[in-house]
Order: structure tokens, then sequence, then C-alpha cells
């Protein structure tokens, strides 16, 4: 009989803390949504489950300047004021809150690195939008970020493969990470000309010695699966070609039909698919190391489905 013990689920009422008030579409209850369609198809039992903790400190400002962690510690408490331009405001324990979403990242990949997993999930992680200095765009700290400075410093992983299929662009690992060549970066989402944050060009490749290790593939608003399946081939292509030490991928729910801040029409079976297919490559690559974090959807019922097949495919590889 198989194990179902090589991959892991990092869950707790902490990740659920992360949310906006006041109707914001980044709630609290996107969490419980996961969770339930989660226990409704019976997959909770079949996963080991691990809390998350928080981040510390020092841990943060691997990837944020150390102003900028004082700035959103200093709001927490206040409750109050936005921590960038406006779309991302302070509330009473945001600071805790989104060192949980870092911690429970830093938990998977550690559970991962030590061999007591080969693959994990973190529902509410996935914040690609956070510069060292700023949030942005619903995302406080960027989890991502000291996800691949703990890889690096803390276990000696050099070659990591980001793969990102929320609608939006991960700009707040692109160009941290522009100049990396060790940071293999593809991501496929809404074209920039249509949708936040406006960046992620098919000429963005990379800079000097990163160049081609970078892939953006911008595409219409309305784009189905009939558009990803071909755009998936080249972001397979890309990573294998890489041949990674560690796999992230970053499947935000907001790329499915239906999502009410984007334009894109994918359903979950892309989602289901990335996962599948990149757990393959890490098999092949990377001794089964790949991190799913859940990343952004606004369509409760979405992020529901695409996430448990992601779970659902993770699982197929036990």
């Amino acid at each position: 009989m198989r194990s179902t013990c090589d991959t892991l689920l990092v869950a707790g009422e902490a990740l659920g803390r992360y949310g906006f008030p006041d109707g914001h579409p980044w709630g609290v209850d996107r969490y419980g949504a996961f969770m339930q369609e989660l226990r409704l198809q019976d997959l909770e039992n079949r996963l080991r489950v691990q809390r998350p903790r928080e981040a510390l400190r020092h841990e943060l400002e691997t990837f944020h300047q150390s102003a900028y962690v004082s700035l959103v510690e200093q709001r927490s408490a206040q409750g109050q004021g936005f921590l960038d331009a406006g779309d991302t405001p302070a509330y009473r324990g945001v600071f805790e809150a989104a060192s949980a979403v870092v911690g429970g990242a830093l938990v998977a990949t550690e559970e991962i690195m030590a061999g007591r997993a080969k693959r994990a999930f973190v529902p509410i992680a996935g914040l690609h939008h956070a510069a060292p200095g700023t949030a942005s765009g619903f995302c406080v700290f960027n989890d991502i970020g000291v996800v691949i400075q703990a890889l690096r410093g803390q276990f000696g992983v050099q070659r990591i493969a980001y793969v990102d299929i929320d609608a939006h662009h991960g700009d707040g690992v692109y160009y941290p990470y522009e100049s990396d060549p060790h940071l293999c970066f593809a991501d496929i989402h809404e074209d920039g000309k249509y949708l936040f944050p406006g960046t992620g060009a098919a000429h963005e490749t990379g800079i000097g010695a990163a160049v081609g290790t970078k892939l953006n593939i911008p595409i219409p608003p309305s784009s189905g699966d009939e558009t990803f399946w071909p755009a998936w081939e080249r972001i397979e292509a890309h990573v294998a070609a890489f041949r990674p030490e560690f796999i992230i991928l970053q499947a935000g729910a907001d790329s499915l039909d239906g999502d009410p801040l984007t334009h894109l029409r994918f359903s979950e079976a892309a989602h289901a698919h990335a996962a599948a297919r990149l757990a393959s490559l890490a098999d092949t690559h990377c001794g089964g190391r790949i991190l799913g974090l859940g990343g952004g959807g606004y369509n409760r019922s979405n992020l529901a489905r695409a996430w448990t097949g992601v779970v659902k495919s993770f699982l197929e590889h036990d």
C-alpha cells in the first residue's frame, strides 16, 4: 500500500486570520471555503497536516527592508492606514497574520528539506506582489521571497523554479530576481495592459546573466483552457530545461472563469494539470520537492475547487 504521508498541508486558523475587513475582496472566509471543500472531498485525512508558525523578524528581513517591517508592525498595532498606495489596508493584527502566512510557507519548506514530506500545499500564501519595501495588491509580506532566501541561506539550494498561474503577474518575485540566473521564473497571466500590476510583458526575460531564465506569457482577457494548454507546454519545457533543485507553484485561482476581479476563463482542470506536471518534473529533477501556494482568487467556489485540484494532483504522486 502506498503511503499518503509524502504530501503535507499547512493549515490552521492563524492562516485564516489573513484577510481584510469591510467587504474587501480578500476576506477571512477564503481559508474556510477551501477547508470545507477539502473535507467534502474527504481529502484532509489523506494528508499530513501541520500548523503554521509566525515568521521571526529576522526571517522577514531576509527579503524585506527593516523599515518596512517596522511600518507594518506599527500600523498593525494602530489598526488604521494603508500599507501601500490604497489597496492593502492595515487592521489590528495584520502583522501577526501576515507573519503566519510567511511562517506557514517556511514550515512547509522546512518539512520538505528535512525529508519529512516531498510535496506541500499552503492555501493562504503566495503573496507575489509584496516588494521588499512596500505592500502591494493585498500582499503584505512576500512569503515566496522569504522562502527563496531560506532555501539558499539555510539549505544551500541554488537552482529554484518559480511557476505562477495567478491571473496577475508575479511582479514581487520577478523584479527582485530579474538579474538572478539561478531563479527560473515562468508566469502566465492576463495581459498587463488590462490588469494590475501592468507588468510581465513577453520581452521581460531577465537581465544580464539571467537573460532567458525568465518566461512571461501575457494572454488576452477572456482566454480559457484552449489558451492555457499550449502556454503550459512552453512553461513545462522552460522548467525542465532549467533542471531545478526545488519547485514553487503559485496557484492563484483568480484565473478561473467567474472571478470578480479578473477576466480569464480557465477551469480548475488547468490548476490540477499544472500541479500534476510540476510534481512529475519535481520527481525527475529534485527528489519530488515542490511547494504549492494558494495565491489569489476571489470567487470562493473557484478557489476551493482549484486548490483542492492541486492537492489531489499532489496526492496522486504519493
